[in-house]
């Protein structure tokens, strides 16, 4: 199966699948020297393990790294660098009675469509939970711009359903403000705007009583990025991070800057006037007074926070009886008897940091090949 790969320079390639022995990540690209520990990818692969909390899946995972390649003495040896995570609480048997079942919303038609044979337990290579991969390695990319440049990724989720967050200057929302109510207790649903937090807990539970599910919008934001990053025409940089968020599960529309919302304005009303700033090292750095443009230009990084939204659907698979048809055409019903989320907004959160690191850090291994005198 082709496609298992995604980059250039800092270049992933995973395996594995929902309810086998586990998911497997090779990155190559990692230069040599960079510290970096199993330790390194624990929080955002806690982060993105289920059964958090009621708004979750209640599949039990620990989730835990092991790194089999590429690190030595606690630096990374710029060779291949393998990362395996095991499966532990895989429930298989939840899935034998849907095995000539098509689910609606899920890629079970089209994979059959497309290699004549498909891995029916939890939807296989298409599951999310392939994205454990994913999130290893961003936490690799997220280390290596931090330490370059001194970038950082941060997401939340800015909407569930009709419910959304009104979040001033986004980049300055810290990691702490996403993970923790003021209270110091966790922050579930990874909203910074606390009011609309509550309501859209309120919403999800909702749903998940209802065995139904809700689907809701993620926020990205990458600052500190350099000016320069991303290519023109097929390698530019929102093209690079558009196709890094569609390929996580249930995404259905990406948008940066003002997003779709440039189609009710003017021109005078879009551009960003540039403006002139002094740096703390008393140099010139150019700015612009607004960033309506998300921190790309040209498909090139213009130096302002990149800002990126995703909107991700409900969860497909439902607990209530739905209208389907079997393999061989012939009508039926179908229930869902697996473990899902009623949302997966909360548990996106770092599928999408990771992906937009992994991007970045590509972009800045590539800037860095051919960088000017």
């Amino acid at each position: 199966m082709p496609g298992n790969s995604f980059g250039s320079l800092f270049r992933i390639t995973t395996a594995g699948e929902s309810h086998g022995p586990g998911n497997v990540v090779i990155i190559d690209g990692v230069p040599p020297g960079l510290p970096l520990s199993e330790d390194d990818l624990i929080p955002d692969l806690q982060r993105r393990r289920p059964g958090q909390s009621l708004l979750t899946t209640q599949r039990q995972e620990t989730d835990t790294p092991e790194i089999l390649a590429g690190v030595f003495s606690g630096k990374t040896t710029g060779t291949s660098i393998a990362i395996l995570i095991r499966n532990q609480d895989q429930r298989s048997r939840d899935y034998s009675d849907i095995q000539d079942k098509y689910r609606p919303g899920h890629a079970d038609y089209t994979f059959d469509a497309r290699y004549g044979f498909r891995d029916y337990r939890g939807g296989g290579r298409s599951s999310a939970r392939e994205t454990t991969a994913r999130v290893a390695a961003g936490a690799i990319a997220k280390k290596l711009i931090a330490h370059e440049f001194g970038g950082r990724v941060l997401s939340w989720v800015c909407q569930i359903g009709s419910v959304r967050a009104t979040i001033e200057q986004p980049e300055l929302v810290t990691l702490e403000q996403v993970e923790q109510l003021p209270d110091g207790s966790p922050n579930f649903v990874r909203c910074p705007d606390y009011d609309a937090a509550a309501k859209m807990v309120e919403l999800i539970d909702q749903v998940r009583r209802d065995t139904d599910s809700i689907g809701g919008v993620a926020q990205i934001v990458a600052s500190e990025i350099p000016a320069g990053l991303g290519d023109p025409v097929f390698d530019k940089l929102k093209a690079d991070l558009a196709k890094a968020l569609f390929s996580l599960p249930a995404v259905m529309g990406v948008e940066y800057g003002n997003g779709f919302a440039c189609a009710e304005l003017r021109g005078s009303e879009n551009n960003d006037i540039f403006v002139p700033e002094r740096a703390a090292d008393g140099a010139t750095e150019i700015r612009t007074e607004t960033n309506r443009h998300g921190g790309m230009l040209g498909g090139i990084s213009s130096g302002m926070p990149i800002i990126l939204r995703a909107a991700v659907k409900p969860t497909s698979s439902l607990a209530r009886p739905q209208p389907t048809v079997t393999r061989a055409g012939t009508e039926t019903s179908i229930s869902t008897k697996g473990r899902h989320d009623p949302c997966l907004l909360p548990r996106f959160i770092p599928m999408a940091e990771a992906m937009t690191a992994i991007v970045l850090a590509d972009h800045w291994l590539r800037w860095k090949a051919i960088r000017p005198y």
